[in-house]
């Protein structure tokens, strides 16, 4: 994996180094401000995936592809998303921190053993 490293040390203000380090930082928390939303979100996500790295990446742009349909769509982007969640520049604000999926519905419980029916 080629991982992009900023520059060390100062640089002048419009150094091309300088506007490449900005440019960098602002990308790394706009990825980690998805990556928070979509693991709130998606629990899969929390922990580490023991699957082959293709699986792996195909599970995270699922996860990707259900968060923008969920997000576009009228019948659920009220339910999915509180009014206010997201700034102008579409990263959490702190109210989201205190319930993250206060919108969701919660599942019922199932039991884990099968019926008698089920057998």
């Amino acid at each position: 994996m080629n991982l992009m490293k900023p520059y060390p040390g100062q640089h002048d203000k419009r150094s091309k180094e300088r506007i490449f380090n900005y440019r960098l930082s602002r990308t790394r928390r706009i990825v980690e401000n998805v990556f928070w939303i979509l693991s709130a979100v998606f629990c899969v996500l929390r922990k580490p995936m023991l699957l082959a790295p293709e699986k792996a990446q195909l599970i995270t742009l699922t996860c990707c592809y259900l968060h923008n349909f969920l997000m576009t769509q009228k019948s659920s982007s009220q339910l999915y998303t509180s009014p206010g969640i997201f700034d102008t520049e579409n990263q959490i604000t702190h109210s989201a921190i205190d319930a993250p999926m206060a919108n969701l519905l919660p599942l019922r419980n199932v039991g884990r053993r099968p019926t008698g029916d089920a057998n």
